[in-house]
Order: C-alpha cells, then structure tokens, then sequence
C-alpha cells in the first residue's frame, strides 16, 4: 500500500476543492508577468505563505516555467514545525494536494541519501510543514506529469545548506531537473524596516553570491525564514552551470492588506544558465 503525506494546509493556505483552486491558481497564473529569459532555468525560489498573501509573487516564478517539462523537482524547504540536524526526504511513495498525488523520484532519493550523511530519510519536519506543500499546485498546473524530491532542511547551518547543494549538484548533473528553494523573506518589521531588510536579501540573489547571503543570515544582518534553502538552491544551481540570477517579483504583506505595521516580505527569483 503506498504511503502519501496528504496536504495538510488545504482548505487554510489555498483552497481544498480541486476546482476552486484550479481556477486559484490559473489566475494567479495567467496574472503575472513573465519576462523573457536567456538561458535554461536551473533554479526558483518561491514564497510560501498563503496564496492571498504571497500568491501572486509565487506565481511570477512559476509562469516562466509554461511550456517546459522536468523529469523530477528538487524542493527545498525550511522546517517551522519541528527543530533536527541535517536534512531529510520523505520517505513515503507520493504528496498529495487536492489536484492529485505527486510521486516522489526513489531514484534521486536513494542517490541523494549515498552523496551526504546529514541527507536521510525521515518523517522529520514533513508532517505539519506547509514550505513545500504549498509549491506544489502551482507546479501541478505548469508542468503536469513530474515527480519530486522532497527535502527539508532542520537547522539551517552553513555547513549543512553548502553540504547538500554540493550533493544536488552531483545527483542532479546531466540529468532534467528543476531546483525550487521555498523561502519568506523578513517577518513582522513595521514596513519601511522590512523592505530595508528585504532589499539586502533581494541585492544577494542579484549578485548571485551564496556565501555573501549564508553570511549575513548568519550574523543576523538580514532575515529570511528560508535562507538556509535559498543557500543551498543557488549553490546547487552555480555548479550546476548556472550564471546569472534574475529577481522576478518583490511584495509584502502590507502590499496585500494595507496593514504596514508589521509585515512578511516575498520575493521570488530565476537562477539560470547562459552560457
């Protein structure tokens, strides 16, 4: 019997009937602005709140991938439930959303888990997450038929998101994948403080510069709830081959609701390569 991680922010995060959110994010979709790039797309990085807040950044990343077709997606997600070392792949056969199950690839699983000893398998940091679960319609809609490799990153430490870019990076040579760290930006800072805060993030993916970002989350210069993935997605997607990175979309929550007292900003980002 396969064993499925059923969705567990339907019906809070996006909607639970498959119709409504089809059409959910459809509109999203159709939305938003897709710029025209040169080069393959190696990597994203997509915000993760609830569609009504981050959505539409969500879905400036996602659009660019229209027409393309992936044998597998690697997502790398921060943990908000559950605190462990290391990082870990769901160890079932599938994730499941209201548009359908996603399989998980066993065989980039298997490899990934031979690359590193802090990449295991483990319900760790899968069971309550929303990170991950809420990519995964949006890819559903632009890709159709893929399978993923679901990985959660515990505590987010230099060592640990280098470490297992440097494993994407082996596993995923030569082969048709896409890399999608999930990330929020700052949380709760009145809104001139955020977007402060923010651009400094958003001047690290311009520059392309891993070490430079996994530097200032470190110090805690700069805020980003998903740092750790972002880390490791670029990385991956540099020794991969790619060379230049391309900030698609930058918004907040104020941006959404009007407050400005205590925001949570998004951005979403391309990594791609262009030579």
């Amino acid at each position: 019997m396969a064993r499925v991680r059923n969705a567990v922010v339907a019906g809070s995060f996006y909607d639970s009937d498959p119709e409504n959110l089809r059409r959910e994010v459809d509109f999203l979709l159709n939305e938003a602005n897709a710029p025209k790039l040169k080069g393959h797309i190696r990597g994203l990085v997509a915000p993760h709140a609830g569609y009504m807040y981050s959505g539409s950044v969500a879905a400036a990343a996602y659009r660019i991938l229209k027409g393309s077709s992936y044998e597998a997606v690697f997502l790398v997600g921060p943990s908000h439930q559950e605190y462990f070392n290391g990082v870990t792949i769901y160890p079932g056969d599938a994730y499941q959303t209201p548009l359908g199950q996603i399989p998980i690839n066993k065989e980039f699983r298997a490899a990934l888990i031979r690359q590193s000893p802090i990449i295991q398998l483990s319900d760790a940091g899968h069971r309550a997450e929303h990170s991950l679960e809420v990519q995964l319609p949006f890819l559903q809609r632009v890709l159709g038929d893929f399978s993923i490799v679901p990985m959660i990153i515990g505590n987010q430490t230099k060592e640990y998101c280098l470490n297992l870019g440097k494993a994407i990076a082996v596993v995923a040579r030569r082969r048709n994948v896409l890399l999608v760290a999930s990330s929020d930006l700052s949380h709760y800072h009145p809104y001139d403080d955020a977007v402060s805060l923010d651009r400094q993030v958003i001047s690290h993916l311009e520059a392309f510069d891993e070490h430079a970002l996994m530097d200032r989350l470190d110090d805690e210069r700069v805020e980003a709830c998903g740092g750790g993935p972002v880390v490791a997605v670029m990385h991956a997607s540099k020794l991969l081959g790619a060379n230049r990175s391309h900030v698609l979309l930058y918004s907040n929550s104020g941006d959404v609701t009007g407050d400005k007292s205590a925001v949570v900003g998004y951005c979403s980002a391309a990594f791609l390569q262009t030579n």
